[in-house]
């Protein structure tokens, strides 16, 4: 190298450290339909990761925006995220994802807590799925939940199920439910909340025609999951969940994933993208891991017990 070269290179290192430039620091945001703590731990379990893998302090710039349960405040985030170029999206939940699917063309979508991502049209291959899209699907074992739901109430014929009729992610799993539910002799019994607000109708109109209800992961229902738990105690229904953070909110038992271990498993995509992979190029990943709660309280306001089999194999008792 030339001495000038060389001088010219030292010149500029200090001017670096004297104007005190950084380097430009990595930027990951994230948006989720509404915020309930199953979403909002997908978030915290993003952020955990990117943190232990060295991106911290001034080296990461990590946003959250909800869409506060509405698709239009949705596509108004990711048009504003890409408008902020950042290095990575992370859409957590359907109706986000596709937002943000639908306007980003160049900048990487992990998407997370998604049922059925071909469905909703957000990849057309969970292998290798192309383009600037991948993530991470939480396809529930619904023949798992019906299972549980039967040793609670063995004479179980008709079971209720409100969902948002709007939500990609409900219709396939209702989808699937109603498949299962037949081959066990079970009648599927729905009853539709295009909103927040019409989560407790919905689940009135249940009453007196199911023996129990059950809420899907639909963050419709989750949001306002309260006024379904409400109903289940007034009706003396028991109420069951495809989220086990709904069981501590609630609902008698559930058999699902750790959300915070599921936005942990989405994170480790996230920091593959930022070391250099492109998106397209990484397989849609399934969760991982399920965990039984059971909340006896519940069960007994709603006129049930939790079964001895249950109790000893749970993952967690809601005190």
């Amino acid at each position: 190298m030339k001495l000038h070269s060389i001088v010219k290179s030292t010149l500029l290192a200090a001017a670096v450290i004297s104007t005190g430039l950084q380097a430009k620091p990595v930027y990951v945001a994230t948006t989720a339909i509404v915020e309930h703590p199953a979403l909002d731990a997908v978030r915290d379990g993003v952020k955990s990761v990117l943190e232990e893998s060295g991106y911290t302090g001034d080296e990461l710039k990590f946003t959250y925006e909800s869409a506060q349960g509405q698709p239009a405040i949705a596509a108004q985030i990711a048009r504003k995220m890409v408008g902020d170029e950042p290095d990575v999206i992370v859409a957590i939940a359907t109706p986000s994802a596709q937002a943000a699917v639908s306007v980003s063309r160049n900048i990487p979508v992990v998407f997370s807590a998604v049922t059925d991502p071909i469905g909703a049209k957000l990849v057309q291959s969970l292998k290798q799925p192309g383009s600037n899209v991948t993530g991470l699907s939480d396809m529930v074992n619904v023949r798992q939940h019906l299972a549980l739901i039967k040793e609670f109430v063995p004479n179980l014929k008709t079971l209720g199920v409100p969902y948002n009729p709007g939500e990609a992610n409900s219709v396939s799993s209702v989808a699937a439910l109603k498949v299962a539910a037949a081959e066990m002799g079970i009648k599927i019994i729905e009853s539709a909340a295009p909103k927040s607000a019409d989560v407790m109708i919905a689940t009135k109109q249940l009453v007196g025609k199911v023996d129990a209800i059950y809420c899907p992961i639909d963050n419709t229902i989750i949001s306002a999951v309260e006024s379904v738990i409400k109903v289940g105690i007034d009706a003396q229904i028991p109420v069951f969940a495809g989220d086990t953070d709904t069981v501590s909110r609630g609902a008698v038992a559930a058999v699902g994933y750790n959300y915070f271990d599921l936005g942990r498993q989405t994170g480790d995509i996230v920091v593959r993208i930022l070391k250099g992979e492109k998106a397209g190029s990484i397989d849609v990943k399934m969760a991982e891991g399920t965990d039984l709660y059971v909340n006896p309280k519940m069960a007994a306001k709603m006129g049930i017990e939790v079964p001895a089999a249950v109790l000893a194999r749970a993952t967690k008792v809601i005190k």
